[in-house]
């Protein structure tokens, strides 16, 4: 990229412009564009931008309406002459669509910036284009018109989203190929999930990071500090769609309800590893969870918290041992559970090498992973767990987990060390509290 080279080389090839393409040359976004912004081949009649927040999501829209309106002179139609502006509100199409620094007023050159028209909402181009602005707040105000290009913004954030998107539908009707941007930072909702399933759909993604270039650095630094790992980060800087699976046994909402900034003193700390059947750089996870417990009162009043998500991958058995043995010291964990179903002594051995002294219990799956999860399910129902932030990959895995089994990639590996440790500190503890005793004779 030029953006790369050297400053002599940059220098040579400003110099080797005319004096108007340098004037054109800051509105020629090929030139610009990062990779997702640029629209991507093939026949499709919707494209999606997904992105981080600051993604160049915006600019991508604003410069995609201009390439369908502008000919090749001000006045030269261009491919498109009717367009529909729509975000959640007016008042955000004018100020981010419209009027925004990224907007279509911004990018356009003096010789083909259209004109904003207040008092019908609308922009009309030198060369007679057209764009309207509509609310997705009035799915009804789309009903009637017709376009031939539409830009859609943050479409996963509507109220009426299924509403809004339909009447659209019907509106895009004019022309020979009628097409549509949508620019959102992705959320778990039906209607784009149904939009990305259609075979007519084009998908391109970035992190906020690939835009870092126009970003301040504070503000990726704090953003990181605060959100890298979470579920919202995920989502929000990382433009990752998190679904949850159908049946799930926890949700995205359930979790995000009981998330905390941080736990209170603790009864008692757990550090649950559930173990790869092999080692090295092919191997599964090894999954590593830190629990911590309230117990005062009655079993029923018992609450934990999950502190952190150690979990390693590729490393030797060792290694693996090593790290859940860091994660009870950094915790003053009171002890050590492994399930041992696939090492078995194998797995005391190993954690014995390392510290000989540690408080172990091994134990032993009897029943599938499902079913050993539900009562674990019931205590978040319940309310009775809480999250500290920055537990993401450990929740993108539970939202996965159904009645059925697990329904993502791989293996389970940091809900099965969760499962554990809750089980050691409230679920075993609470049957044998509530177990009745036998008076002797």
């Amino acid at each position: 990229m030029l953006a790369s080279a050297p400053p002599e080389v940059r220098e040579a090839f400003l110099d080797s412009l005319s004096p108007g393409a340098l004037l054109a040359l800051p509105y020629v976004f090929e030139f610009w564009a990062l990779e997702h912004q640029l629209p991507p081949a093939g026949d499709w009649r919707t494209w999606v931008i997904m992105g981080g927040r600051g993604a160049g999501k915006t600019r991508a829209g604003a410069e995609w309406v201009r390439s369908e309106v502008e000919g090749s002179r001000p006045r030269d139609p261009g491919r498109s002459r009717r367009v529909a502006l729509v975000g959640e509100t007016i008042d955000q199409v004018r100020e981010v669509m419209v009027h925004g620094d990224s907007g279509i007023l911004a990018c356009s050159p003096p010789d083909r910036r259209p004109t904003w028209e207040s008092s019908r909402k609308r922009l009309v181009w030198p060369n007679g284009a057209v764009a309207q602005v509509f609310s997705a707040h009035e799915p009804e105000s789309l009903r009637g018109p017709q376009f031939d290009a539409a830009w859609v913004d943050e479409l996963a954030k509507w109220k009426k989203a299924e509403d809004a998107w339909d009447m659209l539908q019907f509106g895009l009707r004019l022309g020979q190929t009628p097409r549509q941007v949508v620019t959102t930072t992705p959320r778990n909702v039906s209607v784009l999930k149904r939009i990305l399933d259609n075979k007519s759909t084009a998908v391109t993604h970035a992190p906020t990071e690939a835009n870092r270039a126009f970003l301040a650095q504070s503000f990726l630094e704090e953003v990181r500090a605060r959100y890298a790992g979470t579920r919202l980060g995920r989502q929000e800087l990382d433009g990752v769609l998190l679904e949850d699976a159908e049946g799930a046994m926890w949700t995205m909402s359930m979790i995000e309800s009981l998330q905390i900034e941080k736990a209170p003193d603790l009864d008692r700390i757990v550090v649950a590893v559930d173990p790869p059947v092999t080692g090295g750089e092919a191997s599964d996870s090894c999954g590593i969870v830190v629990v911590g417990a309230r117990m005062a009162g009655s079993p029923q009043d018992w609450s934990a918290y999950v502190l952190e998500d150690a979990t390693v991958q590729g490393t030797s058995p060792r290694g693996w041992a090593e790290a859940a043995l860091a994660a009870m010291a950094r915790h003053r964990a009171d002890r050590l559970v492994a399930e041992v179903n696939q090492g078995g002594d194998l797995v005391e051995s190993v954690v014995r090498q390392v510290d000989p002294l540690v408080p172990l219990r091994a134990v032993r799956a009897s029943r599938g992973k499902a079913a050993r999860a539900e009562p674990v399910a019931a205590l978040y129902e319940q309310g009775r767990v809480k999250h500290l932030r920055g537990l993401g990959t450990l929740e993108e895995q539970m939202c996965q987990m159904t009645v059925r089994g697990y329904e993502g990639q791989g293996s389970p590996d940091r809900v099965d060390a969760l499962v554990w440790a809750l089980q050691e500190l409230i679920i075993d503890p609470a049957a044998k509290f509530r177990r009745p005793r036998i008076r002797g004779l």
